[in-house]
Order: structure tokens, then sequence, then C-alpha cells
């Protein structure tokens, strides 16, 4: 079996492979997390401050091995499966199959064991950046202070990671000449305690005998109406959303204030989806395909309209951290319109054909569809017209300052 890791089990994966998480092998299974959330020790009680997870399709079993691909499809590593939840969650050891490719800045990720090597005996300050070191006068005096070598580790993860590597460059360029630059992918942790143990423990693993962790970086947003926004509809077929959708593009399009991207479930099932099945993986990857356009239209500014049905709350969820993690907005429109009066409207003869057998996995007969509990509107069109649920929406966004 092949997979691609979500961006996040990307990053810990390049980090484990690389030696920065000694001393994990792998991705960590049941044990060892209720051991680090209840301690901040692995089960063997080892120091570790932080879960290091993967999730995987329900298709396999301890002791398979699956082959974990880097965006572009190339071999990263393979991983034992030791153990596999009901949730997705697995755990076991990896192995590289070669030094990762993808992301900016490869010439300055190195191992850890590589820089160790560069420093010798020589005693080291690690300053960890996610982003700018504006004054530079703490990290040069306590550097002369420990007679130490300077080491700036940009965490060069996600979004401004390529921001965070050219700060830590334009600051080289003022300490001295045998100042070290090693950009590290490592994600950020919702917990600052959490998040600084973690810093710590790369630092060291680097080589550091000191660690300064620099200034997070200060986000200011800008006003709602210039930032990139998605509105992903989710529902039975039938029950409303991709009218509703192409209502609320229009109704934008006449406004004149956004520039709006309409991405409509069938259109993109006959063009960038052409060839999947309706299976759960293969509508899971067709979302997929949807949330990434769309994340890359709110990337610029850009306003994306979705309408997939979207049967699984955990794709659903994947395609929203996908918005937020590039900066963006995601507003999730629950059209809730009741599985009776979808079919009683019915206007292909799905369902009709579903009841007889002729179509398999068919969300809301043969195949489930989780309701979701994260709405920020819902919507029942069984007794309002499109044109009031238009108006819901476009009032949505009209209060919280995406349209003006």
């Amino acid at each position: 079996m092949e997979w691609t890791p979500d961006p996040r089990e990307l990053a810990d994966l390049e980090l484990l492979l690389s030696g920065a998480f000694e001393p994990l092998t792998g991705f960590l299974g049941h044990d060892d997390l209720h051991a680090v959330h209840e301690r901040g020790t692995l089960a063997d009680g080892a120091a570790w401050p932080a879960p290091v997870t993967l999730h995987l399709p329900a298709d396999v079993s301890p002791g398979d091995e699956v082959t974990l691909l880097d965006p572009e499809g190339l071999p990263l590593a393979t991983l034992t499966v030791s153990a596999h939840e009901p949730d997705g969650l697995t755990s076991g050891p990896v192995k590289g199959l070669g030094a990762p490719e993808h992301g900016p800045f490869a010439r300055l990720r190195r191992t850890p064991a590589e820089v160790r090597a560069e420093l010798g005996d020589r005693p080291a300050l690690a300053v960890t950046m996610r982003g700018p070191l504006d004054d530079l006068s703490e990290v040069v005096a306590t550097a002369k202070e420990l007679d130490a070598v300077i080491m700036l580790l940009p965490l060069s993860y996600g979004e401004p990671g390529p921001a965070v590597v050219r700060a830590a460059l334009r600051a080289k360029e003022k300490l001295p000449e045998d100042t070290i630059v090693v950009s590290v992918p490592l994600a950020p942790r919702e917990e600052p305690e959490i998040d600084l143990e973690l810093r710590e423990h790369v630092a060291t693993a680097y080589g550091a005998t000191e660690h300064l962790a620099g200034p997070d970086p200060v986000r200011i947003p800008g006003p709602p109406h210039r930032r990139g926004l998605v509105v992903f509809f989710t529902g039975l077929s039938g029950s409303g959303k991709s009218t509703i959708a192409r209502g609320l593009r229009d109704a934008l399009l006449e406004l004149g204030t956004r520039t709006v991207t309409y991405l409509d479930g069938d259109v993109v099932r006959q063009l960038l989806s052409k060839g999947l099945t309706f299976s759960k993986s293969d509508r899971d990857l067709n979302i997929r395909r949807i949330g990434f356009v769309a994340a890359e239209t709110a990337r610029h500014g850009g306003l994306a309209i979705c309408a997939p049905i979207a049967p699984y709350a955990a794709t659903r969820e994947e395609v929203r951290e996908m918005v937020e993690s590039v900066g963006a907005d995601f507003l999730l429109v629950h059209v809730a319109t009741p599985l009776e009066e979808c079919e009683r409207r019915d206007r292909k003869g799905l369902y009709a054909k579903a009841r007889a057998g002729l179509i398999p996995e068919f969300t809301g007969v043969s195949d489930p569809y989780e309701e979701p509990d994260d709405a920020d509107l819902v919507i029942d069109t069984t007794h309002i017209s499109i044109d009031t649920a238009v108006s819901q929406v476009l009032g949505a966004l009209k209060s919280g300052g995406w349209v003006r």
C-alpha cells in the first residue's frame, strides 16, 4: 500500500528519519500517547513532550508495510505497522528510502549527525525561529559569553516557512562568519509549553549546548473582506446545496466586490476527479482535491464556493485544515434538508436507482452521511425558497465582514 501523509505528518516523518526526534524511531501508538499526555514521557519512561502520530485508512493490519510518499508521489519511507486503531491511528517504525526533496530550501535541510560532525567539540547556541530576529544583541552576547557557535534553526513548517528561512539567512549576514543555518520543518504544537519543550529537544539533537527560543511571528490579519474565504456546502443529494451555491455565486458576481471561484461536485467529478469511483477512499480523494483547489484560491485572497456531498466528517475537517493552514477562512454550510424531502424531489432518479440496488454506496441509502456538528450555518430548504436560502448565506458573509 502507498499513502501520502498530511503536511503535519510529513513534517514529523522528516524529523523522525533525520534523527531530530531521537529516541523515536516511528509513529506513536496508544500506550505511548497516553504516557505523553499524562506524564510527558514515552511508555518506557523516556522523556518525550508531544504526540507524533499518523492516521491511515482502515484497510491496513499489523505487520503490513506501507510506503509513505511525498506530495509529488516520491517514496520517502516504509512504515511497518505495529498497531492500527479503529480511528485510523497507526503506529510503527519507519525506514527512510531517500532524502526528502519536497519543499523549499532543500539545501539547508541537514541531519543532526551532519551538523554535530561540523561542530565537533565546540559548544553551540541554537536559536529556534518561527519569526524574524529583530534584535540580535542577546544572541551575540550569549554566544560570546559561552564562546559558542551560533546555530539558527528556522522552523520552516507550512505557509510561513519560507519567510522564516529567509529571515534566518538575513540574520546570518549580521552574525559571525561561522554561524550555521539549518531549516527544520517542525510543526507547531498548540500548547506553548509543549512547543517550547519540543523545540529544545530538537535543538539538543542538533548539538546545541544552549537554546534560545526566538519570537513567534506576529500575525496581524487583514480585514475579512480582503482575506481568502472558502464557503463549503455539504448535504445530501437533492438537498439544494448546488442550487444555493450557484445562487450565492451569482449574487457575489453581481456585487462585484470579490473574485469568485465555483467548484460544483458534479463538475469536479467530470474534470478534476474523472475516473474516480464512489468508494469511500475515492470520495475522500475527490473532496481533498476540491479542498486543495479551494485552498489555493483562498491563499491568494479569492473566495471559493464548493458544493460536494462531502459525507464524512474527517474529510471535511481535512479541508478546513487545508484552508486555515494558508491563512484563509472557512465557512461550513450544512444544507440539512431531510432525506425524505431529498428523496421526494429526486429529479435525477438517483434515490430510486439506489433503492433498487442499481447504485451501490449511495449516500443516505446504502452509505452513511455524517451530519456536521461544527457547521457555521444550517439551512433546511424544505419550507423556504432558494432565494431565501441564498440570502441567509449572503447575510452570514456580510455579518462576518467577508463581503461589504
